[in-house]
């Protein structure tokens, strides 16, 4: 990871030092994200399960757990603790079934969320994507005016220079597959939130295709039009602009000779957003592959509480920068 990037990651995440909850306790590698948050004190931490089992695995993998906090799910009478503040805070559930839900360790950590015991959850270092998404729609819900949960990644791509260096953000690779207009419109305004509260970028979003300001014609050309139109709608302050191709979208040149009228994104787009997860998973693997590009994510966004899903296969170091990224976005 950027040492740059994630240096300044850390002393944000150390200055608002946030509270995170962790469901996956009964894996080692969490208690490792666990211990590094906790000695250097970055957050506070709560571990979801049975405390005497979390202490005996961190025990015999040398983990230094100590002040971490801890939610037993399988005690009866800690579950119970959950039942009126979940009341109070949604009536999407009743007594009964919160009791039952919160008996799984990732619901539980979703319930302290919700009910502001906890600013943020991470979890899919076991659990699927899918999973932790389902638990964080039923229990935290959605932003209000954001109909769709999407991803977005944050590219530091070496010899690259656009206005924010050799970085950028790029979505949604990782989990709308074909999205219609809306979908698409929901894309680019999430990710225009995500990036101006992680990165303190003002956001100007290109909408990517085959094709640059009408100059192909295709019926698929059609959603990502209406795309822009609806975002441009519901936030008429966003820079936002397209259909772009890729090089008009991010080099200057191609920019002004490709587009005959005035833009503020054509050119100088920090955000990219890819018109399906096709284009968007190809787009990474090549970024990836061939520039050598490091890429940081997939971060979660359009929920109501910053959620973050871990690759299965993710290093610590990688799993430790969605963390710093997360407590970042829980401000």
């Amino acid at each position: 990871m950027n040492q740059e990037f994630l240096t300044s990651l850390t002393d944000r995440a150390k200055l608002l030092h946030k509270h995170i909850v962790f469901p996956e306790a009964d894996c080692a590698d969490i208690l490792k994200c666990a211990e590094n948050l906790l000695t250097q004190e970055i957050a506070d931490v709560t571990l979801v399960g049975n405390p005497d089992l979390i202490k005996e695995l961190a025990q015999s993998e040398n983990i230094n757990i100590s002040g971490a906090m801890f939610f037993n799910n399988t005690s009866e009478d800690e579950r119970e603790t959950l039942v009126e503040p979940v009341l109070t805070a949604t009536d999407m559930f009743s007594e009964k079934s919160i009791r039952r839900k919160a008996k799984n360790s990732l619901n539980a950590a979703m319930f302290l969320v919700l009910i502001g015991k906890a600013d943020c959850c991470a979890a899919g270092r076991v659990l699927t994507t899918g999973e932790v998404i389902i638990a964080a729609q039923t229990i935290i819900g959605l932003q209000e005016g954001v109909g769709t949960v999407s991803s977005i990644g944050i590219v530091d791509a070496p010899g690259f220079n656009g206005p924010e260096g050799s970085m950028l953000a790029i979505g949604d690779c990782a989990i709308n597959v074909l999205p219609d207009a809306s979908t698409l419109a929901d894309i680019a305004l999430s990710s225009a939130d995500t990036v101006s509260s992680l990165l303190n970028w003002e956001p100007r979003v290109a909408m990517l295709a085959f094709s640059t300001d009408g100059s192909s014609e295709d019926e698929s050309l059609d959603v990502i039009r209406e795309g822009i139109s609806i975002a441009r709608e519901r936030c008429p302050e966003l820079k936002i602009d397209g259909e772009f191709q890729l090089d008009t979208a991010i080099n200057p040149t191609s920019a002004s000779r490709k587009l005959s009228r005035p833009s503020d994104v054509a050119g100088q787009a920090n955000i990219l957003i890819f018109p399906n997860i096709h284009a968007g998973n190809i787009g990474v693997k090549l970024i990836q592959t061939f520039g050598h590009a490091d890429v940081y994510g997939p971060v979660l966004q359009g929920f109501k509480k910053p959620i973050c899903d871990f690759s299965r296969s993710a290093p610590i170091s990688e799993m430790m920068g969605n963390i710093l990224m997360l407590l970042v976005r829980a401000q």
